[in-house]
């Protein structure tokens, strides 16, 4: 799909109803850090920092469908508890969000709480009653789940196996697609059998390969599992994600169609079948085409996955994306101050430690790679300040910089250890550090913590201040010395 495409597309979803419905969560993110292992037993000590809370199940999906720009009409159940009201209390927060919940005051809301140090999961804790609704409460939930649906372009269904998607409430969707809208299962069932004659079920690999018990590596293996899966049931299409290499379709009487993914720097898949399953509907809600639908799909997934915990993607995101798959690798890195400041911000929304240097990098040497390198160790993300032309003229003198500012920029944005670099005019950094926050500012060992710009704003805000020691016998100045045959 070109940009241009990809706008047209996300015009058309704008406002397109869609309903979800299925098993709803709550997912809770702790983050902290670990710097040591217990005395009691051999587990990692997490002093905690701080906590954040999100929809995840069906509720993902709804989040995901408003994030994108359409209407998302959410029918599941929710405990009579504190999860519960948050549940409700985020939905009426979300603009393009509307609730069907149904509480079941013998039950407790699902909830996954995951603990993170580093951008690392080390542990998930489940707070659960998966037992199916029964009686009056499937009467409730299959109502809710038809008036979800009304004027809705497509429904959503997630089978997470977690008590909502029972007979009843499947009937109850299958009658919302018999008046005009697309069915989606996304099933962690062992049999798609259970799901009548849906339009679509959309497993991963694990989820294919457990319904049809046939391997799902290999495109061949995975045609061999999609055409077991029809044969099983009564579906009309089966989508297969399979994370880095993408999706595969097989419409009944039509074959099977793969469709590639893109290398993506994965960084935390929860949640991305969520997506994809929210993009799939909303274009197929809008009347696009299948095959836009499913690049939507990719595209949107693809984006999340590269953030931190049950994320969702927007439009903005998905044209940069498409935007950034056409620039080679190093230019990516290359970011404004107000870029720079989002994305530091980002960074620490997902939990992962932010460090900060600054230089004029004219000349690359062996002694700027291993402090850099020596950087990047203390944090999880390296934010490069770069002086800029005139900015080095002052510091250094008439004849520099020896290197522009774009060609700098470009060769550090090259190195494996800086993952963003942007520039700065004035004199100091002082600026650039402000709005980054990082929690770690790293200079040279020829400085003292006193001595560094910007330290007691970083110490101010709970960080620290590292300076990391040089390589003997190279330097910039040097450099330049021998090669116009000025060494002394």
């Amino acid at each position: 799909m070109d940009l241009a495409g990809l706008q047209k597309l996300l015009d058309a979803v704008t406002g397109a109803r869609v309903a979800c419905v299925g098993d709803v969560m709550f997912d809770r993110f702790v983050y902290g850090d670990v710097s040591r292992t217990s005395p009691e037993a051999p587990v990692p000590v997490l002093a905690l920092g701080r906590e954040t809370v999100m929809l995840g199940g069906a509720g993902n999906v709804a989040r995901n469908v408003a994030a994108l720009g359409g209407k998302a009409a959410l029918a599941g159940l929710i405990g009579d508890d504190a999860s519960g009201k948050e549940a409700l209390r985020l939905i009426a927060d979300e603009r393009g969000m509307e609730s069907h919940l149904v509480t079941d005051p013998a039950r407790p809301t699902t909830v996954k709480t995951r603990y993170v140090a580093s951008g690392q999961q080390l542990l998930r804790v489940d707070s659960e009653d998966a037992s199916p609704a029964v009686r009056e409460l499937e009467t409730k939930l299959a109502n809710a789940a038809r008036h979800a649906a009304e004027g809705a372009g497509a429904i959503l269904l997630s089978d997470y196996g977690k008590g909502a998607v029972t007979q009843k409430v499947i009937e109850a969707c299958l009658e919302a697609r018999d008046n005009g809208a697309v069915l989606i299962v996304d099933s962690k069932a062992r049999s798609f059998a259970r799901y009548g004659a849906a339009d679509l079920v959309k497993p991963n690999a694990a989820e294919l390969a457990r319904a049809t018990d046939l391997p799902t590596d290999t495109d061949e293996e995975v045609e061999a599992a999609l055409a077991r899966a029809l044969d099983l049931s009564r579906c009309e299409a089966v989508l297969v994600t399979r994370a880095a290499k993408g999706m595969s379709l097989a419409v009944r009487g039509q074959g099977v169609r793969h469709f590639p993914g893109r290398p993506r720097e994965v960084f935390d898949v929860s949640g991305a079948g969520d997506t994809a399953l929210a993009a799939l509907g909303l274009a197929l809600a809008a009347g696009q085409a299948m095959d836009d639908a499913v690049a939507f799909a990719l595209l949107a997934s693809g984006v999340v996955v590269e953030k931190a915990g049950t994320a969702t993607a927007s439009p903005r995101e998905l044209v940069e994306a498409e935007i950034a798959a056409r620039l080679a690798p190093a230019e990516l890195k290359l970011a404004s101050p107000a870029a720079m400041a989002a994305q530091a911000a980002e960074w620490r929304k997902q939990g992962l430690k932010v460090g900060f240097t600054n230089g004029c990098f004219d000349i690359l040497h062996k002694g700027h790679v291993a402090y850099l390198a020596q950087a990047r160790a203390w944090c999880d993300r390296l934010i490069v300040a770069v002086n800029s032309d005139a900015s080095v003229r002052k510091l250094k003198g008439e004849g520099r910089p020896v290197n522009d500012l774009e060609s700098r920029a470009v060769v550090l944005a090259g190195l494996a250890h800086v993952d963003l670099v942007t520039a700065f005019d004035e004199d100091t950094p002082i600026k650039l550090i402000e709005a980054a926050r990082p929690d770690v500012l790293i200079k040279g060992a020829d400085y003292t913590v006193e001595g560094v710009v910007g330290h007691d704003l970083v110490q101010g805000w709970g960080g620290e201040v590292k300076l990391a020691p040089l390589v003997d016998g190279y330097s910039t100045t040097a450099a330049i010395a021998r090669m116009t045959g000025k060494e002394s």
